[in-house]
């Protein structure tokens, strides 16, 4: 339980009237309905600012406050409490000096645990409020104090491995301490790239690929030998491209690795994918989908038929968006089947199927099998090619809701996309009813988040792209302000940690059709949609930009590229 009840910090905010009573009584009814506390709701909805929350109700408390996000801890301290001990708690050491060492607790009583910790300690604990959500964003330092100790590990069995043959143990720590070291980077892949002397691995985070590590070249033959062991790949061939996968869990959280390796002039490459347990665990608002295009897209799911297709580039998120309307519509009194090539989470309640082009398990001959298999909702990971866009649409006429992906820049050039793979205008545009675009942009780190004034000729240059008199009140070019993180320890001096989503999603409403049977263009499909109130990429993504989510360079850089 918490220290203070919400009805408490919903009473202290009121009466010194820090945030406007309508907006306050809204986020309140909306927190006891989402089931959340109202302080984490408060933060995380920008309505209040966690110092600013943090100090109230320390002051209430009658006790010190901390607001972490502004601490500099050292690894030695932070690991005076183990990471399991200090989420179990809600408490993180974060200074030691001539008072004691200094804790942020979310319950400063709790006396049994603080007299625990001066015994195991042997120093004077001095409690300091913080709030959960200050201290739930500490956590991850935890990761990032063991990343140095995960570095010199690998370091370390690289060397012991040297010479050695593959089924020694230093090997054997040595890709554990990889995946491990990966996965608490939150990388999405890990590359291991043979050169001619040394080997390089780098990590993909936050879509954009970093050198890590350098190897011994001497090496690299027992570590794709072992990578191979684990992923049930054939070890005596070295001539030829093989896929396989490694099921295991790294701090408790299960992982799914897709392993590629493939011949190289300077030996095998491998790229591992690692795909957490987490991603299927995102909502649509997580994702970074406004309230807008949620209500279109929630149109569109509750109907029992018709195609839902995300669109974008390989790496634009559009699988995961799938999974997360998948989330919605998983029900026990519905049949959910997929085919994907790979299977990317594996989701409890729905029926997944692996392509495997050795057995001719092809999209489309998946499709027609799943099509027996009396579906209500389908999933096809990719329509690449003729046979599976006509397979897929005529099963969205036939009682069938279709989600499924297709490569393309946009959402409205996926309507003459479908038109190439010779599907009729109107099944086109009688089955599908919503198009989503979208593009994966970097986060700001919110550690070191800060605001500057746009210049004017940028503001010139931008003007050409966006209405900012949409977003903006005033267009007095003192007043455009945007954000940016300066980096810092916690983004590993880069300014961004994580990432988001932005959305256009084109609905297939009475005015788009007779387009469609045209054969319109995709700029006239995307011109009559925005005068229907659509929100392309770039100004979703500018809006973002406004709030302080992303900045205007990672902006240009995903819609540009």
């Amino acid at each position: 339980m918490p220290v203070i009840s919400d009805e408490k910090v919903y009473k202290i905010i009121s009466k010194i009237g820090l945030v406007d009573q309508a907006v306050l009584d809204t986020a309140w009814k909306t927190a006891q309905e989402q089931e959340k506390d109202l302080v984490s709701f408060l933060i995380t909805g920008d309505v209040i600012k966690a110092e600013e929350i943090g100090q109230l109700i320390a002051h209430e408390l009658r006790s010190r406050f901390v607001y972490l996000a502004k601490e500099k801890i050292k690894p030695d301290v932070l690991a005076l409490i183990p990471e399991i001990v200090s989420r179990h708690q809600k408490v993180i050491a974060f200074r030691r000096d001539q008072e004691g060492l200094k804790v942020a607790t979310a319950n400063p009583f709790d006396y049994d645990f603080l007299k625990a910790l001066e015994k195991k300690t042997g120093d004077t604990v001095v409690p300091f409020y913080a709030t959960e959500y200050d201290i739930n964003n500490t956590f991850g330092l935890y990761k990032k104090s063991i990343q140095q100790e995960y570095a010199s590990s690998i370091q370390k069995h690289a060397i012991q491995a040297q010479g050695s043959k593959a089924e020694d143990i230093p090997v054997v720590r040595l890709v554990d301490d990889l995946l491990n070291y990966g996965y608490t980077n939150h990388a999405s892949d890990i590359h291991i790239e043979p050169g001619e002397k040394e080997i390089k691995v780098r990590f993909r985070i936050d879509g954009i690929l970093y050198d890590v590590l350098s190897l011994p070249k001497s090496i690299l033959d027992i570590i794709i030998a072992r990578i191979k062991i684990l992923s049930k790949l054939r070890t005596d061939e070295t001539r030829s491209a093989q896929d396989g996968k490694i099921v295991t869990v790294v701090e408790g959280n299960k992982l799914d690795i897709r392993v590629s390796v493939i011949p190289m002039t300077q030996g095998e490459k491998v790229v591992m994918r690692l795909l957490s347990s987490k991603g299927n665990s995102f909502s649509l608002e997580d994702l970074g989908m406004e309230s807008r295009d949620l209500s279109i897209l929630n149109r569109a799911i509750k109907k029992p038929y018709g195609m839902i297709l995300s669109t974008g580039p390989t790496g634009s998120g559009k699988t995961t968006t799938l999974y997360a309307v998948i989330k919605i519509l998983n029900k026990r009194d519905v049949n959910i089947c997929t085919i994907e090539d790979p299977v990317e989470y594996d989701v409890a309640g729905i029926n997944q199927i692996q392509v495997d082009v050795k057995t001719n398990l092809t999209f489309a001959e998946g499709l027609r099998s799943l099509l027996r298999q009396d579906p209500d909702i389908i999933m096809v990971g990719e329509i690449r090619d003729k046979e599976t866009a006509q397979i897929a649409i005529n099963a969205a006429m036939t009682g069938h809701l279709v989600l499924s992906t297709l490569h393309t820049n946009d959402a409205a050039t996926s309507l003459p996309r479908l038109l190439d793979m010779k599907i009729e205008p109107f099944l086109a545009a009688s089955t599908v009813t919503v198009i989503i675009g979208q593009r994966l942009v970097r986060r700001i780190c919110m550690k070191c988040i800060a605001s500057y004034t746009l210049e004017p000729a940028d503001v010139e240059l931008l003007k050409k792209d966006i209405d900012i008199s949409k977003f903006l009140e005033t267009e007095k070019i003192s007043e455009i302000r945007l954000y940016k993180g300066r980096g810092c320890d916690s983004c590993n001096q880069t300014g961004y940690e994580g990432r988001i989503g932005i959305f256009e999603l084109l609905e297939i409403v009475d005015n788009i059709k007779p387009l469609i049977l045209e054969r319109a263009d995709s700029d006239t499909i995307k011109k009559q949609a925005v005068a229907n109130g659509m929100v392309t990429m770039m100004e979703d993504g500018f809006a973002k930009v406004i709030s302080g989510k992303t900045t205007l360079e990672e902006i240009l850089r995903v819609t540009k590229q």
